[in-house]
């Protein structure tokens, strides 16, 4: 099912593309509750970047201890890809969604309604866990102002209609909040969040990590808490709630220092959970526990 759907991560301006060494396992495991394992990445080989397997990845992640993925998605195809990922490994669990940036593709097409119908037959696949990414992304998209763009209203029509996949499938939902962050709070508090919210990749600040953790909300921490440039990451998880942490890898993004730039991969989710562990002064092993505790609380056992 690996070759039905695979797109390629841009190369531009990075210098090595090799993947890294594998990092010491962890003790007690945990699980890696954001990724994109249908975007390959790696050396290049001229016709194209050779990226590891779906079994490989999962394979190098069980070695150092990290027993599942969470596979996210962003578009039909992702999402169909993600189902067909979770129904073959059980160390595979997934979300389905359309992407904030790509709702309004579907809006201009006329075909936003019928994309989040096909979300909404995906999300009944029992393996189907959550559903995201979705939320908004204020980044790439102007404001209405700004030669009378409705990308916005798109963007906020898709989160909405996902906030009510998400609630009547009774399974969590992955936010991805970027530039946007009191519009998706507001949303979430007039339109009510699902049950299990998960900010991935979480991206405030102290403040807002203590708005959406008092309501109760989970935030998903991913290797950018590493970057010299991410000290509003670090007082966020400062003040997080240990029952209200996740740990994620974006992959094939934001890898962790000092591997910053090179293929980001499941299993050097223990490269970001020492590092949180350093930054909280607790054990490893007491940090993996309760890491472990919150994804199965948020998406269920993955052997189920």
């Amino acid at each position: 099912m690996t070759d039905t759907y695979v797109q390629e991560r841009s190369t531009k301006g990075r210098k090595d593309l090799s993947y890294p060494a594998a990092p010491e396992p962890l003790t007690v495991p945990v699980y890696d509750n954001h990724a994109h394992l249908e975007i390959t990445d790696g050396p290049s080989t001229g016709s194209g970047t050779q990226g590891l397997t779906l079994t490989e990845q999962l394979d190098r992640a069980q070695a150092v201890g990290v027993a599942g993925v969470v596979q996210a998605s962003g578009d039909i195809e992702s999402s169909r890809w993600a189902v067909d990922a979770a129904a073959s490994d059980s160390r595979v669990l997934a979300a389905v969604a359309i992407h904030p940036n790509d709702a309004p593709t579907y809006a201009a097409e006329g075909s936003l309604d019928e994309a989040i119908a096909v979300i909404d037959e995906l999300a009944a696949h029992p393996r189907t866990r959550a559903i995201g990414e979705t939320g908004l992304d204020y980044f790439r998209t102007p404001d209405a102002a700004v030669a009378g763009s409705r990308d916005r209203a798109a963007q906020h029509e898709s989160f909405e209609a996902h906030i009510g996949l998400a609630k009547k499938h009774g399974i969590a939902m992955q936010i991805h909040d970027r530039d946007a962050h009191d519009d998706v709070l507001e949303t979430l508090a007039r339109v009510g969040a699902p049950e299990r919210t998960v900010f991935h990749c979480f991206s405030g600040d102290e403040p807002m990590a203590r708005v959406a953790a008092d309501a109760g909300y989970y935030l998903s921490f991913a290797g950018n808490i590493t970057f010299k440039n991410a000290q509003n990451l670090r007082d966020a998880l400062a003040v997080t709630p240990l029952d209200r942490i996740l740990v994620e890898t974006d992959a094939p993004f934001l890898t962790p220092v000092p591997l910053r730039g090179r293929p980001n991969a499941p299993y050097l989710v223990p490269i970001t959970v020492r590092f949180m562990a350093t930054e909280l002064s607790i054990d490893v092993d007491e940090l993996c526990t309760q890491l472990a505790a919150n994804t199965l609380a948020v998406y269920g056992s993955f052997s189920d």
